[in-house]
């Protein structure tokens, strides 16, 4: 009998980027029956998940690809019957003090596990600071002890290592600050090892071996046609489910539907008119900074804690020079840029060397992007579209020691508070805000300011967070 009630719920997806179509995706497909709704303020789906077409071409101009070690993405696209590319694996570079340096092998997230082998990167003394590795240890009877990644790794291995390998890697995840960001929530390998007082070079060298360039297992990948092209595989396979997407649709108010003994009324706004709908079990998958304002009355300890998650803004200019071009880069698929030098652009990527998906679709076509801002830190991208691909490419210019020809085409992407920094105490921040959630039956938050940045957290987080809020509600009779 409860199975059959939930089979004939009603329930509704704040949000349609990539965790409110999967939550909607999960719902539709382990509850049949279900009325699903999604509803997104922007007037397409897909989120930081996005294709333009450039030059003639579908080019990602947000996220580009998942860690595919991690089952989530894998198994989404099984279900949907979506094929998979991946990249071409070269070792990451770095644009460092005027050149560009291969990161060396057996790292993790920067960290060397052979200070030695970061010799080019990083000066004499720097390299030798490194390989007199100095103690780190977490507080072991305080279960949310916490500290920045930077401020673990400088005490190790110095400053150097900080600034010119872990920022850049860092940075190309969340556009954040080493020495904000929490290493218990970011980077858990190596908050294990400090909890365990373990050296930091071993635990680089035992992630690095769980990862080795003679694993023939593939590190990330793609849905065919591209990480944008996700969104609209999903949403046909939603409107072949019967899920009801609405775009353009503000919700602007979230309180508990009074004409039920449980449920959630949902008003919307739809260009300037409101709408009424009632569901009876709902899920929050916007931004901390919206889910908050949603939840201030109804929850106001789980607003209060996701209001304190900061979110850092970029922008990402893509490059459609001639093929030619692709002969005058460097082997490899990009490189990072440390924080420290002072550059404008703080990634560059070689898509159609990256990817050769992209390189067989547009074969006349040489694509490079690069990324630029980040945590507090994106004055410049005020600047117009043309100031900032101008800055853009005279920085990839620099770094690749010679002039590039006039693009063919070009794209600017901004992508204002897109990622959320987990600073120091983020999990502990989280689980105040679900402990809260907890007494609200149907309702459960989703999202990348939860549980990781990645697209496979997001996937794992929409999917539990579906579950949560459908299990836990209670249908109308």
């Amino acid at each position: 009998m409860r199975g059959e009630m939930l089979d004939h719920m009603k329930v509704g997806i704040i949000g349609g980027g990539i965790s409110g179509l999967v939550a909607a995706w999960h719902v539709s497909t382990t509850h049949p029956d279900t009325q699903v709704t999604v509803f997104d303020a922007n007037e397409r789906v897909g989120g930081k998940l996005r294709q333009e077409v450039i030059a003639g071409h579908a080019v990602d101009v947000g996220a580009e690809s998942a860690l595919w070690r991690r089952p989530e993405v894998v198994a989404l696209l099984a279900e949907l019957g979506v094929d998979s590319v991946h990249p071409q694996r070269f070792p990451a570079m770095l644009w460092s003090r005027g050149s560009l340096e291969a990161l060396p092998a057996g790292t993790l997230m920067g960290i060397p596990s052979d200070p030695h082998a970061a010799a080019g990167l990083l000066d004499d003394a720097e390299v030798a600071r490194a390989a007199d590795e100095r103690a780190v240890s977490l507080t072991l009877d305080d279960a949310d002890a916490d500290i920045s990644v930077g401020d673990a790794v400088e005490r190790a291995l110095g400053s150097a290592v900080v600034d010119r390998m872990v920022e850049p890697l860092l940075g190309g995840v969340y556009a954040g600050h080493a020495r904000e960001l929490s290493t218990r929530a970011c980077v858990p390998a190596l908050y294990a090892a400090l909890r365990a007082g373990t050296p930091l070079t071993q635990a680089a060298a035992a992630a690095s071996s769980a990862v080795s360039s003679n694993d023939a297992r593939q590190v990330f990948g793609a849905p065919a046609g591209g990480m944008g092209s996700l969104p609209e595989k999903l949403r046909e396979a939603l409107d072949a489910r019967g899920v009801a997407i609405r775009t353009g649709a503000t919700v602007t108010d979230l309180r508990r539907a009074l004409a039920h003994r449980a449920g959630w009324h949902v008003e919307v706004d739809v260009e300037g008119l409101p709408e009424p709908h009632t569901f009876d079990a709902v899920v929050l998958a916007t931004p901390a900074p919206v889910t908050a304002r949603l939840l201030a009355d109804l929850a106001p300890e789980a607003a209060d804690a996701l209001a304190e998650i900061e979110y850092a803004s970029m922008a990402i200019v893509t490059y459609a020079f001639d093929s030619a071009v692709a002969q005058q880069l460097p082997q490899g698929t990009g490189f990072l840029v440390p924080p420290v030098d002072g550059r404008t652009i703080k990634a560059s990527t070689f898509s159609s060397i990256k990817w050769p998906w992209l390189a067989e679709a547009a074969p006349d076509v040489t694509y490079v992007r690069v990324s630029l801002g980040r945590h507090r830190d994106d004055a410049i991208l005020d600047e117009g579209d043309d100031a900032l691909a101008a800055a853009g490419l005279a920085d990839l210019e620099h770094a690749l020691g010679h002039p590039l020809p006039t693009p063919r085409d070009q794209h600017v992407q901004r992508w204002r508070d897109g990622l959320p920094q987990y600073a120091l105490g983020h999990l502990a921040r989280i689980e105040r805000a679900e402990d809260a959630l907890a007494d609200l039956p149907g309702l459960a938050v989703a999202g990348a300011a939860m549980h990781g940045v990645g697209i496979p957290a997001c996937v794992a987080t929409a999917r539990a967070a579906a579950d949560r809020a459908v299990t836990s509600s209670a249908p109308r009779a």
